[in-house]
């Protein structure tokens, strides 16, 4: 038999000697550290260096003073909205609702479609810039959305959000809501369409998830609705739950049930059900609640929690602790859902949460964090695939130079980039073995230009929020700036 030499296309691309590297560990379910050692990939594919014939090998590249981690997975994102509050709601939450920014601050800001894109593109390069390759955007289904998520380079799942009821608040104390079955079931397609889309899009990077937007915003039968259209996809299900002490209240009133309960009782729990925050579980102690069963049947279930830690942080609101979920066996994602859409200070930000709402420096660590960031999101999302390096896998990767100041010296490269360095030492951001991150800079769209778009609609979006506030507000009085001019 004649063997024929691979195709330039076919070639493998080797690093080798690399200092650090991040690998999976089949025998554990987790990650290894190897030093020294070669990598390899081959189209979207990792590959075993040792199996290469050196007529196998297009492109080699140096891997020494590098540390490489597989692709980051952010399972719950919001980039088509919170990049536009930058510098206006860090310092805000209403004291009469229990500290939560969700019913007084959320629904203030308005933007067009085009507005939405140019958040979209800012957010995504932030994310490729701090690792991520992989995220969940739950947006609200806008013109453009698909085809900005394609351009990314990344590997997405769209997750447009639906609902049947808004909340609202018209003195600032008491929450209320307003319910519209029939412009619910109209979301809810409209949704469903755009997951359809997603699924087809040609670059195959794409996928979705059904999203009924909030456990407190749709019906038992929309959850079920839900539920029936994610299966016949073959798809995961997310909803934001457990996310502050009003729903929680709310959930009660209605259903005798906590937030979690309730979802069990509808037959939502599982492994195909994704809870976004999970924070105000029955063993809350701002809750005062007399059970502990909710971590529990999260942990029985096989369900997810996607923690987030930055956006509850602000408002002095933490997940009690995320080191206790994660021994009581729930699988645990990491997302971002707010701005600054750095992947890595969120990991910081999650770590030091639990160990001030533990009191314990044990409660979380960087294992803990670095697992949740990569298996646990390949987890939530049904992947075994992504989220490691590993012959097989995607070949989904970033480098870190270790030589750059924020990484000396170098004793443990993982420890300094989550508390020390942030995403500045990050370079080289591939997916499915094609580089999005060149030298620290997302290469898909014009940053300048995006930045210039979503200005603009801040600006746009500012000068209306009196129009949205209960009590006629503007923005610089809701919000005031730190110093007055």
């Amino acid at each position: 038999m004649t063997e024929t030499t691979p195709t330039a296309a076919e070639k493998a691309t080797l690093i080798r000697g690399v200092d650090w590297l991040l690998a999976y560990d089949p025998d554990t379910g987790t990650h290894k550290v190897q030093r020294g050692v070669d990598m390899a990939f081959r189209g979207d594919r990792f590959v075993d260096p040792a199996s290469l014939a050196p007529s196998d090998i297009g492109e080699t590249i140096d891997g020494a003073g590098k540390m490489i981690l597989p692709g980051f997975i952010d399972i719950h994102a919001h980039p088509g909205f919170e990049t536009m509050l930058k510098g206006l709601t860090e310092e805000v939450g209403s004291v009469k609702l229990q500290m939560s920014s969700l019913y007084e601050y959320l629904f203030l800001f308005d933007t067009t479609h085009a507005g939405m894109v140019a958040a979209t593109q800012v957010a995504l390069s932030e994310l490729m810039q701090s690792g991520v390759t992989t995220i969940c955007d739950i947006s609200t289904p806008h013109e453009g959305w698909i085809d900005t998520l394609g351009a990314s380079g990344m590997r997405a799942i769209a997750a447009p959000m639906f609902r049947e009821a808004r909340w609202y608040t018209d003195n600032g104390h008491e929450v209320l809501y307003d319910w519209d079955e029939k412009a619910g079931e109209a979301r809810m397609t409209a949704a469903l369409a755009e997951v359809d889309a997603a699924m087809a899009h040609p670059s195959g990077r794409l996928t979705g998830m059904i999203c009924p937007a909030q456990i407190d915003t749709c019906s038992q039968a929309m959850f079920e609705a839900s539920r029936d259209a994610a299966r016949v996809r073959g798809l995961k299900i997310q909803t934001h739950a457990a996310q502050s002490v009003v729903e929680f209240q709310e959930i009660m009133r209605r259903h005798g049930e906590t937030p979690i309960g309730w979802l069990n009782k509808m037959d939502m729990l599982g492994e195909d059900m994704i809870v976004g925050h999970g924070i105000f579980l029955d063993h809350n102690d701002w809750l005062g609640w007399p059970n502990r069963d909710d971590i529990g049947l999260l942990a029985d279930s096989g369900t997810t929690v996607a923690h987030c830690p930055t956006v509850f942080v602000r408002r002095g609101i933490a997940l009690q602790d995320v080191g206790s979920y994660v021994r009581a066996g729930v699988n645990v994602g990491l997302g971002t859902d707010t701005y600054p859409h750095n992947f890595i200070e969120e990991m910081r930000n999650g770590i030091y949460a639990a160990r001030v709402s533990a009191h314990d420096v044990r409660a979380s660590n960087v294992e803990i964090m670095v697992h949740a960031a990569t298996i646990g999101g390949a987890t939530a999302l049904g992947r075994d695939d992504i989220g490691r390096i590993a012959p097989g896998a995607k070949a989904d990767f970033f480098t870190v130079d270790l030589t750059d100041p924020s990484m000396r010296p170098v004793f443990d490269p993982l420890r300094s980039l989550i508390y020390s360095a942030g995403d500045r030492p990050v370079r080289d951001v591939y997916v499915d073995g094609i580089r999005v991150v060149r030298d620290g800079t997302a290469l898909a769209f014009d940053m300048d230009d995006a930045m210039t778009r979503l200005e603009a609609a801040q600006k746009a979006s500012v000068a209306e929020v009196h129009r949205y506030d209960w009590g006629g507000r503007s923005a610089e009085e809701l919000m005031p700036p730190a110093f007055q001019s």
